[in-house]
Formats: structure tokens, C-alpha cells, sequence
């Protein structure tokens, strides 16, 4: 028998499985150890860029210089980034006035607080700081159109800037390939029209728009474009590990430092798909497995290796339940999941709605498998969302085990968000 641990709201679970049904357990490669400390890695990163002159020689003689920062729904460490970036920013150009750009993409605005517990009380009370807001039709520009048709609307500030930076982090996104680089435009500082349209239920369907893909991925091609278009000159970028330590850093062009971040990522993250009758994943623990919306992701990973017809057992906390109105009633209302994946797949891009990429790429994960959902949301929710609620996984393997009539194999995920599942 081999115990095996999944990441589980702030802890664990764990569970004995038969050696005979245990196929795989598919986990990222440990982090080399590294003698540099987190300011060295983006310092080095700083000092050479990739495709790019430094950013001090840039600045020079710019004077509106626009640095993006992400907002509060993202790790990154901006109180090592932001003042490092700054600082090359004035090495070139002291007299350059700095604005950040909080790249909200859709979200809520960030609040005072939530700026200083990312920027610090300094960088708050000494710098220039504008939220993004992607419904403030004033403080919107078109500056052209993607190679879509969609119209590419961005923020004035950012689209009148002399110098376009920005920070960020990349990672394993389970429809745009990566986060970061590009990103940080698209959709990071665009109105929400542009966002939906990036964001359509063609593109969703692509084979290329999974984790991982970048090359032929529709979603990346447009959100590259609109970076190129803003002109989006440079950026530091960052690897994260799961204590949210940085472990790479990159910066120069927005295209070559996300490409050193993904192919650091590949290596360390990627693993070969095990086909199983049952396949068991996770949403990373807290705070990702907060809710059943975002458990989506991890579900994406159990998707790439679980038989067609197999079984899918979920493992996420969900105390928040949901985590989204409309993605719930879209499947309490409907059972028919073929009939939601055909009513997407027939939304023309300027239609999307929010939140409907989550709902498509949910439909098709149940069009593969059987979802059984252990959590603490309630059964009645889980039911109402096409899957088979549980208690634990013992009750889960044995439920699976039912379904499919016999003791099927198992191929087990215990960081859902933390692999890329390709061949």
C-alpha cells in the first residue's frame, strides 16, 4: 500500500492506496537549491535583461514612464520588485514622473489597505498609484484592433505613457498557457469588452488554450499582441515556490523573460500524463481550494490524464461555497451539460459574459468524466453543479470504484495547480 497526500485547505489529507491500482503520483521536481536570496535573483535579473537594453537606458529621456503592478488577487512579491524597478527607472531618469498602474483586469478595485500590505507604507504615501478600472469609459482608449477583430481598449494612462513597464509572475494558467508578461495588458489594464472577447468561447475551445501551450495558443497570440500594440517595452518577472518564495527571476522583453519563466516552469513542472480509470487532484490547498469555482483549475489537470468515461475525485475545502452566481445557476438550471458546451460554443465573442470561460471549460471536464467533489460545501450545492458530493476519500475511492463496476487505476495529483500535465 502507498500513503498518498493531497494539499487540503490549510493542511493535508491522506489515504492509502493498492500498489497494484496505484499508476502514478504526479508531482513538480523539487527546486534546486539556490545560494541567492530573493533580492539577488531579481537584481541579477535586473542587471541582464533578456532582448532588452537595461531598464535604466530605457528611462532615459522618457517622462511619463507607467509601471504596471498587479492587484490583490495575485502573489507577487511587488515590495521586492516594484522598488528595485523604480530605482533603475530614476537611475536613467530622476526627474521621471512615475505613475503605478494597479492591473485589475476585472476584479474589484484594491483598497488602501490591500496597496499597502503589497507595496509597503512608503511606496503608498511617496508614489503615484492609480487603480485600473476596466467600466471607467473616460479613462479608456482604443489603440487598435487584435489580430481577432476584437478592439483593444486600455487604460489612457498606460496608452499615453512615453516608457510601459511592469512587474509580474509567472505561472501555470489552465487556458492562457502561462500567467505574466503579455498579461500584464491583456487583461490586465483593458476594458472589460476587450477582456470578454480575448476570452470567447472559440478561443476557450482551442486544443492549444491549456496549460502550458503558448505556441499556437489564440488566447496568448491576442494577448501578445495587445502588449506589443500598448508597447509594453519591459518587465520583471518572477517564479514563485508553494511557500511563495521567489526561486527565478527574468526581466527584459515581456515575450523573452515570459518564455525563461515558462521554460523554467516546463522543467520543473511538467509531467507525463498516467491514463487512469481514476484520477485524483487538488486545487492546491488554501487559498485556491476556497471555492468551487476556482477548483476548476485543478480539475483541468485530472482532465488531461483520466480515461474518457473515467472518474475525476476532487479535493477541495469550498468553504466559501460557489464562488460564483452565475456559474452556479448556469448548472443548477441546466442538467444537460452537452446542451450548455453547445450553448457556448454557439456565443459569438462580442456576447461573452462573465465567468462564462470557467463555465466552458467546466462543462467540458464533466463531458470527459464523472466528477466526485470532496469538500466542506454543502451536497446539495455540489449536486446542483453535476457532481457526486463526499466526505472523505475513502468514500470517494469507493464511489468511483462504483460507478465504474470494478477497482479501476489510479493515477494521483496531490498539487492540482502545481503540474503541467502534457506529453
Amino acid at each position: 500500500m502507498a500513503e498518498v497526500s493531497f494539499l487540503y485547505g490549510s493542511g493535508c489529507i491522506k489515504t492509502e492506496i493498492a500498489d497494484e491500482r496505484l499508476l502514478a503520483v504526479l508531482e513538480p521536481k523539487a527546486a534546486a537549491p539556490s545560494d541567492k536570496t530573493e533580492a539577488e535573483l531579481v537584481a541579477g535579473a535586473m542587471r541582464a535583461p533578456r532582448g532588452s537594453k537595461p531598464l535604466s537606458e530605457l528611462a532615459n529621456g522618457k517622462k511619463k514612464i507607467v509601471l504596471i503592478a498587479s492587484d490583490h488577487t495575485r502573489p507577487v512579491p511587488s515590495r521586492l520588485i516594484v522598488p528595485s524597478m523604480l530605482r533603475e527607472i530614476r537611475k536613467g531618469n530622476p526627474d521621471a514622473d512615475v505613475t503605478i498602474l494597479i492591473a485589475t483586469g476585472c476584479h474589484r478595485g484594491t483598497t488602501e489597505a490591500e496597496l499597502r500590505a503589497k507595496f509597503g507604507d512608503a511606496i503608498v504615501e511617496s508614489e503615484k498609484i492609480v487603480v485600473h478600472d476596466c467600466e471607467d469609459e473616460d479613462n479608456l482608449v482604443e489603440i487598435g484592433t487584435l489580430p481577432s477583430g476584437a478592439a483593444l481598449r486600455i487604460n489612457r494612462i498606460a496608452a499615453e505613457a512615453d516608457l510601459l513597464v511592469a512587474e509580474g509572475f509567472v505561472e501555470p494558467h489552465f487556458f492562457a498557457g502561462f500567467s505574466g508578461g503579455r498579461k500584464s495588458v491583456l487583461p490586465g489594464i483593458c476594458a472589460r469588452r476587450t477582456v470578454m472577447a480575448n476570452h470567447c468561447s472559440k478561443f476557450i475551445d482551442s486544443p492549444f488554450a491549456r496549460t502550458g501551450i503558448l505556441d499556437g495558443n489564440p488566447i496568448h497570440r491576442d494577448m501578445l499582441a495587445a502588449a506589443r500594440m500598448a508597447k509594453l517595452a519591459f518587465v520583471c518577472n518572477v517564479v514563485l515556490d508553494a511557500d511563495k518564495k521567489v526561486i527565478f527571476a527574468a526581466a527584459g522583453d515581456p515575450d523573452d523573460a515570459q518564455r525563461a519563466g515558462a521554460d523554467f516552469l516546463l522543467g520543473r513542472s511538467m509531467v507525463k500524463p498516467a491514463m487512469a480509470d481514476i484520477v485524483i487532484s487538488t486545487n492546491g490547498g488554501y487559498p485556491l481550494d476556497q471555492n468551487i469555482y476556482q477548483a476548476v483549475k485543478g480539475m483541468t489537470a485530472a482532465e488531461a490524464t483520466v480515461r474518457e468515461g473515467g472518474v475525476i475525485i476532487m479535493c477541495a475545502k469550498s468553504g466559501d461555497g460557489h464562488g460564483g452566481e452565475r456559474f452556479w445557476k448556469t448548472f443548477r438550471d441546466e442538467k444537460d451539460v452537452g446542451k450548455l458546451l453547445a450553448a457556448f460554443r454557439a456565443t459569438a465573442p462580442e456576447d461573452t459574459i462573465p465567468d462564462q470561460w470557467q463555465s466552458q471549460i467546466f462543462a467540458r471536464v464533466l463531458s470527459r468524466a464523472t466528477v466526485i467533489y470532496l469538500s466542506e460545501a454543502p451536497d446539495e450545492l455540489v449536486r446542483d453543479l453535476h457532481m457526486i458530493p463526499v466526505h472523505s476519500l475513502e468514500e470517494a475511492i469507493a464511489e468511483a470504484d462504483r460507478i465504474l463496476g470494478c477497482k479501476g487505476t489510479i493515477t494521483a495529483i496531490p498539487d492540482g495547480v502545481g503540474v503541467i500535465v502534457r506529453e
